[in-house]
C-alpha cells in the first residue's frame, strides 16, 4: 500500500496538471472563437466565388483552355496534401486524420487509379512526422503554419505543386483536411484542387450555377484572373477549417483531461484517508499493545 508521503506528492502532481489542463482548455476556448469567427466569415465568400466561377465555366463552352482546369488522359502522378495540427494535446484529431487518409491511400485510391504513384505534400509538424516514417514519397513539408496563421501560407502552398501541374508533373492535386462542423464534431474531408471541376451534383449545379451575367471584358480575361484566386481561397479556406477543429479538438481534450485529473484526485484524497486512518489505528494498536505490556511486567 502507497505510504502517506507518496499519496500527497502524487496528489500535489495530479493537481498541478489540472490547474495546467484547465488553463490550456480556456486559452484554446479563446483561440476557437476568433477561429470560429474567421471561418464562418469565409465560408460565403467562398461559396459565392464558386457559384461566380462555374457559371462562367458553363457558359464559355470547350474552346476555352487553362493550366488550372487541364484534365490529364491518364493519372499516374497525385500530389496528396494532408492538412494536419504542428502541436499535440488535441485528443483524437490527428490520429483520425492519418487513418482516414491511410484507408482511402490503400483501398480507394489504388481502385481508381491503379497505375498511380502518390506523393505526400504534408502541412503541419505532426503529418511531417508521420509520414517520414511510411514509404510514401514525400514532395514538400510545411511546418509551423498553425503557430501564425496567415494567407501567405496558402499561396505557398499553392506554389509549391501550382506550376508542376501546369508542366504535367502532376495529373491531380487533393487535400485532406479535418473539417470542422461543430465544437464536438470534426470531419477528416477529402478535396479535389487540381484539377478545378464543377461539383458532381448536378441538382446543385442547376439551382445555384445558372444566374445570369453582364460580363466586362470578355469572360476568358476574368476566368484567367478568377481561376488563380479561386485555388488559393479554396486552400485558405481549409487551412481556417482545420486550424478551427484543431482548436475545438484541443478545447474537449483539456476539458476531458481536467474532468479526469479532478476525479483522479478525489479517488487519492480517498486513497489518503483510509492511509491515514490505518496509520493512526497502527499507532493506537501499538500504543495499548506497550501499555498492556507495561502492566504485565
Amino acid at each position: 500500500m502507497p505510504t502517506l508521503i507518496d499519496i500527497t506528492r502524487r496528489r500535489l502532481a495530479v493537481k498541478n496538471t489540472a490547474k495546467i489542463t484547465q488553463a490550456m482548455k480556456m486559452v484554446s476556448a479563446a483561440q476557437l472563437k476568433r477561429a470560429q469567427r474567421a471561418v464562418e466569415s469565409a465560408r460565403p465568400y467562398s461559396f459565392k466565388m464558386e457559384e461566380l466561377l462555374f457559371n462562367l465555366v458553363s457558359n464559355i463552352g470547350e474552346e476555352y483552355t487553362h493550366p488550372l482546369i487541364r484534365n490529364p488522359k491518364e493519372v499516374i502522378n497525385v500530389n496528396l496534401i494532408v492538412v494536419s495540427s504542428d502541436r499535440g494535446l488535441c485528443g483524437s484529431f490527428n490520429t483520425n486524420l492519418f487513418r482516414t487518409t491511410n484507408d482511402y491511400i490503400n483501398n480507394t485510391f489504388k481502385q481508381q487509379y491503379p497505375n498511380a504513384n502518390i506523393h505526400i505534400t504534408s502541412v503541419g509538424k505532426k503529418a511531417t512526422s508521420f509520414y517520414t516514417k511510411t514509404k510514401l514519397k514525400i514532395n514538400k513539408t510545411f511546418s509551423g503554419v498553425f503557430i501564425k496563421l496567415k494567407f501567405d501560407s496558402a499561396k505557398d502552398i499553392i506554389n509549391s505543386f501550382k506550376q508542376d501541374f501546369a508542366e504535367g508533373k502532376f495529373d491531380l492535386v487533393l487535400i485532406y483536411y479535418n473539417k470542422f462542423v461543430n465544437v464536438i464534431k470534426q470531419v477528416p474531408t477529402l478535396k479535389q484542387l487540381l484539377p478545378i471541376k464543377p461539383p458532381i451534383d448536378d441538382n446543385i449545379k442547376e439551382k445555384k450555377y445558372k444566374t445570369e451575367y453582364i460580363f466586362e471584358p470578355h469572360q476568358k480575361y476574368i476566368l484567367d484572373e478568377l481561376l488563380p484566386k479561386y485555388l488559393e481561397v479554396q486552400v485558405w479556406q481549409t487551412l481556417l477549417e482545420s486550424n478551427t477543429a484543431e482548436n475545438a479538438a484541443r478545447m474537449i481534450a483539456m476539458d476531458n483531461a481536467t474532468t479526469n485529473a479532478k476525479e483522479l484526485m478525489k479517488y487519492l484524497e480517498l486513497q489518503f484517508n483510509k492511509a491515514r486512518q490505518a496509520k493512526i489505528t497502527k499507532e493506537m494498536l501499538e500504543i495499548v499493545g506497550g501499555a498492556e505490556a507495561l502492566k504485565k511486567s
